[in-house]
């Protein structure tokens, strides 16, 4: 039996137009262009629930949006708040009932919002729960801007920075993601600096050329988690497509047209690609490259038996990385009390 359709199949998703999209559907709704101006700083920057909250448009207008578009909210099926740190993990239910992760996170530098880009994953990321259950679909533009929106309206508080990083491959949604940062990026929306995004991958190679391309001045994260492409075929299923080789290649093109740092995000799984000689083989792949890695100590998950490295282990491998000339951090760890690892909620929700 085929998908039910959601509203989004049958109606314009209004909330995912630029400014000069919205205008030409305005017109040809029979409305003045200004009206496409009001419209878009109602769901963009005032961020309503409904067209009625619209005040200064008229009751015929709201009418016809009422008929041909969705203004696309999502609904906050739970948040988890962290006892440790001001990490918040929230759950969002969307218009088809999925669900999706995003979280919170409080910084000095102010709060940062790490989204979704898919429901679900098809990657296949052995230590990662958010593809444990496969793709269930891509997120249009306005169901990534919402999850932004709708923290900042919990929060009562403005979102500075913004990270592609959760549930998903944000380059297999590619068309979507882009419009999202055209968007988010926008002066007359939430006008969020480009050098305040970031946005992460598995390695789709061609994406990421094509996104080199387009030279925007967002931050690339790519996940590497192995130092070979031995051991890269065992973590990542992606590397029976794209060599790591290839992948390095084409973060060196990212660069070069972007001037932009690349971000190698490592995760650290105990005795698997945590030793000396891991850190001294990920140093050789990498040198000469404008990037920085970060390691992460792997958040557990119970369907794989991966463990974390110890304490030691990490600060031994970011020693040798520093030791071969690489920059490399560890990250803090944050909401760790709250089902740290990304997919954990969404999945424990739909079990």
């Amino acid at each position: 039996m085929g998908q039910a359709l959601s509203i989004h199949d049958i109606k314009q998703d209004i909330k995912s137009l630029n400014q000069e999209e919205l205008t030409e559907f305005v017109l040809s709704l029979g409305e003045k262009p200004f009206r496409a101006k009001q419209i878009y700083q109602w769901m963009h920057v005032r961020h309503v629930s409904s067209f009625d909250e619209m005040t200064n448009i008229s009751n015929v207008c709201k009418e016809k949006l009422k008929d041909s578009c969705s203004l696309t909210v999502l609904q906050q099926a739970m948040v988890q708040r962290s006892q440790l740190d001001e990490t918040a993990k929230y759950l969002f239910k969307l218009s088809d009932d999925n669900m999706i992760e995003s979280v919170r996170m409080k910084y000095r530098h102010g709060n940062s919002v790490c989204i979704s880009s898919q429901a679900g994953c098809r990657m296949g990321c052995r230590f990662c729960a958010s593809t444990l259950d496969g793709l269930v679909r891509n997120l249009t533009p306005a169901e990534m801007l919402e999850q932004i929106y709708r923290i900042q309206e919990d929060i009562g508080e403005r979102v500075s920075h913004v990270v592609v990083m959760g549930t998903g491959e944000p380059l297999d949604n590619y068309d979507h993601l882009l419009k999202f940062l055209q968007l988010i990026s926008d002066e007359n929306g939430l006008n969020i600096s480009q050098r305040n995004i970031t946005v992460s991958t598995c390695g789709i190679v061609p994406n990421m050329r094509r996104l080199a391309e387009e030279r925007l001045q967002i931050t690339l994260a790519v996940s590497l988690h192995a130092s070979s492409q031995e051991k890269r075929l065992k973590l990542m299923p992606v590397a029976k497509r794209y060599d790591i080789h290839e992948l390095i290649e084409a973060c060196r093109e990212y660069f070069d047209k972007t001037g932009r740092r690349i971000t190698f995000e490592y995760s650290l799984l105990g005795g698997v690609n945590d030793k000396t000689e891991d850190a001294v083989q990920l140093a050789a792949l990498i040198k000469g490259l404008n990037c920085h890695v970060n390691l992460i100590p792997v958040n557990p998950i119970e369907e794989r038996d991966y463990v974390q490295s110890n304490p030691q282990a990490v600060m031994n491998f970011k020693a040798k990385l520093e030791g071969c000339g690489i920059t490399a951090t560890i990250r803090r760890e944050m909401g760790r009390d709250i089902d740290g690892a990304c997919g954990q909620l969404r999945r424990r929700q739909i079990l």
